[in-house]
């Protein structure tokens, strides 16, 4: 094969295993590889600066062509820890949500929780870098990502984002997966997929080499029992309601 993509991946913990397959595959002499928080990487694709990203799946729909290319994604089979609100008081208190400006899919699912499962009517506020160290009174935000390792009980309330989805719809949560914005080669998608199975098979040797990770059980749990991988058909299923309902927020 001799086309190049090039493709953004998510630089959080989370997409540990999937980047060591990357990088120690073929599938990485292929590909110009960017490593983006999941806003940039959805903008990347949807502005058509990459060919393929793992993108937060809210984005999804605004792609003019989009095909999901990989039975991998980023996804949790209950509860997640990364994606979380978090609040001084109980959720019917709640008057003002801010929203992480990291990630589209967390938000709008904090949206669809809000509308159909909690049933409440905060005040949505875009936040901005800081943010998550602000909370007060009856305000309440939504944080995504590796801050969690650092805010967990910081705040009275805290509600697992993915656990309330599971608990809403009895499904898993899928929060990023592989799709590209145009048809992309058979055999690239291949090496890609053996990547990934490369990756998720040799978690302890990519945390190991990791020299960044400090606390190398925590996060050996986080990406083994939080964590699920593969997009199966339960996936599939909680994909395709989710981008329902957000078409209704």
């Amino acid at each position: 094969m001799n086309k190049k993509y090039s493709v953004s991946i998510v630089k959080y913990t989370n997409t540990l295993p999937l980047r060591y397959g990357i990088n120690h595959s073929k599938v990485l002499d292929e590909m110009d590889l960017q490593l983006d928080i999941p806003a940039v990487c959805a903008q990347k694709l949807l502005d058509n600066k990459v060919d393929i990203g793992l993108i937060p799946v809210a984005v999804i729909p605004l792609l003019k062509e989009y095909y999901i290319i990989s039975n991998y994604c980023i996804g949790s089979n209950e509860r997640v820890d990364t994606v979380k609100l978090y609040s001084n008081v109980p959720l019917e208190e709640i008057e003002t949500i801010y929203l992480d400006y990291q990630s589209r899919t967390s938000i709008m699912l904090a949206k669809v929780l809000c509308k159909n499962f909690w049933k409440i009517n905060p005040v949505f506020i875009n936040a901005e870098a800081g943010f998550e160290t602000k909370i007060a009174n009856k305000d309440a935000a939504v944080v995504i990502g590796d801050r969690r390792f650092t805010l967990n009980g910081t705040y009275k309330y805290e509600y697992d984002l993915a656990f309330e989805w599971k608990k809403f719809t009895n499904l898993p949560f899928v929060f990023a997966a592989w799709v590209s914005n145009k048809k992309i080669d058979a055999e690239f998608i291949e090496h890609l997929e053996q990547a990934m199975e490369y990756g998720v098979k040799h978690v302890d040797i990519a945390i190991k080499e990791d020299s960044n990770i400090k606390n190398p059980a925590m996060i050996k749990q986080y990406l083994t029992e939080r964590i699920n991988y593969n997009l199966d058909e339960a996936k599939k299923k909680s994909l395709h309601l989710f981008l329902d309902l957000i078409k209704q927020v």
